[in-house]
């Protein structure tokens, strides 16, 4: 259980749901008794146990100055275990769901005066949070938005408006991926002491990390919106070696190191369990892995492992734990 599970979770109607782009609604929750919600700042997230049971994360893209309502937009993703789909379509407008406090995992540093955020699809959704919080503090920001189409394009019309035509790109590819953005000229030169922020598909955030080697590891931010790439068709079973412990446990193909260590009763501190926040680095003693973070640089992964998403190539590794 992460972190952020762990949080207390409290009633908040629902009072809105509705279709803002193909796939993809708007959910607005409320306090029943119209009573303050605590404070987020941008960048947030909060959880939801949707009608199915699943607990689901979403990032909030409403105005952090906002104290009254929660905003997430949810899109309805057809190869996922049903979390997304059961909200869409199973919840309505009176509704009552449990959802915890937000938790934060992707701030902005609040001396930093300029940014560069980069969104894909609904990735976008904590970047809208982040552009008005940018926007209310007088600093600066460019926008660079990837989608498939106009019609999958959550928020075109507020980001269209003409006084953002100097700060926003949206880009189509309509499903082609030699029509993608071309973003080396973008992440050429780290300008202004820029702070990058990029949300949106883990091929997208992989080939930004690529792309900013150059840049200082401080200043480049990702988080992931998904966990459906933690695991792969290929993944195998491999053995973990605790140090401290003196334990080998088996890893099996569909669960990760966490999980295992986890149902051993060891405790492990995590956030995103996504491979985007660093919570859970941990010392990689021996064995080769199989890095799936976008945390680590090329010189960290001889010694580093993220254990909520990495595994190994070879058939056994040793960490400290």
């Amino acid at each position: 259980m992460t972190a952020t599970e762990q949080l207390q979770m409290v009633p908040l109607r629902v009072t809105r749901n509705d279709p803002i782009a193909e796939g993809i609604h708007l959910l607005e929750f409320r306090d029943a008794g119209g009573k303050e919600l605590p404070q987020f700042s941008a960048g947030a997230h909060i959880t939801v146990r949707v009608p199915n049971g699943m607990l689901r994360k979403y990032s909030l893209c409403n105005d952090p100055a906002e104290r009254d309502r929660y905003l997430v937009a949810v899109k309805r993703e057809v190869a996922g275990r049903g979390g997304s789909s059961t909200l869409i379509d199973r919840t309505k407008p009176g509704d009552e769901l449990m959802v915890t406090a937000p938790v934060n995992d992707f701030a902005l540093p609040q001396r930093a005066q300029d940014f560069l955020f980069i969104a894909g699809g609904i990735g976008i959704t904590p970047i809208m949070a982040m552009i008005r919080q940018v926007q209310a503090e007088g600093k600066r920001f460019r926008l660079y938005y990837c989608t498939r189409s106009p019609e999958t394009t959550a928020f075109i019309d507020e980001l269209s408006k003409p006084a953002l035509n100097d700060k926003v790109t949206i880009h189509h590819d309509y499903g082609d991926p030699a029509k993608s953005l071309d973003l080396k000229p973008v992440l050429a030169e780290r300008k202004n002491r820029e702070h990058l922020y990029c949300c949106g598909p883990r091929p997208l955030m992989e080939a930004v990390r690529d792309m900013t080697d150059h840049w200082s590891s401080a200043a480049v931010h990702f988080e992931a919106f998904s966990e459906a790439d933690i695991h792969k068709a290929t993944d195998r079973p491999f053995k973990v070696k605790l140090t401290k412990s003196s334990k080998a446990l088996e890893v099996p193909a569909d669960k990760t190191i966490m999980e295992v260590l986890r149902e051993h009763g060891l405790e492990v501190p995590s956030s995103c369990e996504t491979g985007t926040c660093g919570t859970c680095r941990t010392k990689l003693l021996a064995g080769q892995a199989d890095h799936r973070d976008l945390v680590l640089h090329e010189h960290e992964r001889s010694n580093t492992i993220m254990i909520c998403v990495s595994r190994a190539t070879s058939d056994e590794i040793t960490i400290d734990r």
